[in-house]
Order: C-alpha cells, then structure tokens, then sequence
C-alpha cells in the first residue's frame, strides 16, 4: 500500500531538486480479497484496501505459491510477504524467514513491526551473543511471526540445522528473498551469498519462496529465476511508470540564482530535497537561502 503523489526533479547546475506533494486520498481495487487478508491489511496495518498486484501476490502465497515480485520502490513489496507471513502463522504453520542484505531495513521493518503488535526479530552482526541466543529461542518455539537475517548467515550449518527442525514440525512458513536482484551477476548490487539460497529449496521442498525486488531487467530476472530455482514461480511485474513524477532539464545558467528563483517563485513552503555533486560544494550555502522563518540555512558540515 503506498500513497501516490507528485515528485518534481530539477538538475540545475551544483543541485538538483526532487519535490513530493501526497495526496489525501489513494484509489483503491476494484477486486474483493480474500477476507482474512483483508483483515489483516486494516486491522494490523491499518490501510482500508490493497494497491495494484497486492492482493493477488498477497493471496497466491498466502496458498502456498512461489513467486518473483517486481515491484517499484515505495509500491508496498514488504505487504507481499508480512501479510501472507501473518496469514499463515494463524494458521499454525510456523516463522516466515525473510532473506535481507541490509541491517537498517531489518531494524526498520522490525520496529515498524513491533508497532503493530507482529512478532518480529532480526539476527545481524549488531547483537550479542545473549540477543542472538533469546532470538533463536524464541524462533525455535514458534513464537515469532517473521525473522530477518542476512544471506550468509541463513546459509550456515547451524543456522540450516535449527530451519531443518522447524520443518520437521512444521513450523517453517516461508521463505521472503528481498533485494533479490543481488543473487545475480547481472545486477549492480550483485552479492555472492545469495547465490547459496538455492539450498533453500532443496532443502526444505513444499516451503514457499517468494523473491522481490525493484530493480530487475530482462537479464537480471532470468537470473534470479534459475539462481534460485523458482523456474515454476509466478512471476508479477508491477508498471514501473510513474505518472506522479516530472522531471524538468534547464540549462545551467547561473546554477545558485536558479536554484533560489526556484524555491521562492514555484515552491515556496514546500519540502523538497537538494542534490549536491560533492561534499564540497556542501560546506556552503547558496546565497540569500533563508528558512521557513526567514533565517539564514545553516552551513552543513
């Protein structure tokens, strides 16, 4: 679920300028979901309905399919995998494992979790042997919703032998692969622990995968494709067009005097973001930039 809206950027010079404006309202589907989800996306997450291909990817692993997801960032791919994860721990049928490369978005996604009442937990390299221990504990018991944890970790002996027990009692729900696109050597962002994952489907068969990213050419998606074994997956592409955004070119003409005359003609009182080419051209401030109440904008250091 995500709120459309308008985005302006404008390279101009030293800066560029990306403007978002959000709408009260989002358009909701016209498709009525299954109702358990459905409960789960108001009541937990508190959105009224689904946006785009979420509720049919929602739903088709929330059935137990595999699934490659590309999504466009801010298009909603953590509901792909909370929901269904939530869904099938109701039913008894144990943790959902989500495969990250980035312990920000794991604490984020956590705390964001934690919020709303879901039992979630993350094992990374910023704990201690005492939070590692209680996280595991709590997995093993079949308490936790959703755990978080980075490739090479999944991958171990140790961490593969405590999966193997919970799929012996049927506990193990899902397998979410975010950022899937670093399993491939096409990609920019290309991570070779990821390409250990296809012994999550060897290993524990009838398991559900479900594989997401937002950045997958044809190449790319290929690859994540036979990397990691989802060749029978169903594959979802979301519209990458973005109505919502306008990009606006101008000739570099006196880059600080465009950059002010743009704020103050066109966007006074908006938020905006202000792209610089380097760290230097940071220590300073273009002149005359004044804030909300009229003060000089602090020098960044």
């Amino acid at each position: 679920v995500w709120a459309a809206g308008t985005m302006q950027a404008m390279p101009c010079g030293d800066f560029s300028l990306l403007l978002l404006n959000l709408p009260a309202t989002s358009p909701t589907s016209a498709v009525t979901p299954n109702a358990a989800v459905l409960d789960i996306l108001q009541e937990v997450f508190g959105y009224p309905s689904f946006r785009g291909q979420q509720q049919t990817v929602v739903e088709h692993v929330t059935q137990g399919g595999d699934a490659l997801v590309l999504m466009p960032t801010g298009a909603g791919k953590s509901l792909c995998f909370q929901i269904p994860a939530i869904a099938r721990h109701r039913q008894g049928k144990g943790v959902t494992v989500v495969v990250s490369p980035l312990i920000a978005l794991m604490h984020d996604q956590v705390g964001a979790l934690a919020e709303v009442g879901v039992q979630a937990e993350f094992l990374n390299s910023t704990q201690d042997t005492f939070s590692v221990q209680r996280v595991e504990q709590a997995m093993r018991a079949g308490r936790l919703v959703l755990l978080y944890a980075a490739p090479e970790r999944i991958t171990t002996p140790r961490f593969l032998a405590q999966l193997d027990s919970l799929y012996q009692q049927g506990l193990l729900s899902l397998f979410a692969i975010d950022e899937a696109h670093c399993v491939s050597q096409w990609g920019h962002d290309f991570r070779e622990d990821y390409l250990a994952l296809h012994v999550l489907h060897e290993r524990f068969p009838g398991v559900p995968r479900l594989a997401l990213t937002a950045t997958a050419d044809d190449f790319t998606r290929a690859d994540i494709i036979q990397r990691l074994q989802l060749e029978a997956a169903r594959v979802f592409i979301s519209s990458f067009d973005r109505p919502n955004i306008r990009y606006t070119l101008v000739e570099k003409d006196n880059p600080r005097t465009q950059l002010m005359r743009f704020l103050r003609e066109e966007h006074a009182g908006h938020a905006g973001i202000v792209y610089c080419q380097s760290r230097k051209k940071l220590k300073t401030r273009p002149s005359g930039c004044v804030n909300k109440a009229g003060a000089p904008c602090p020098t960044t250091q």
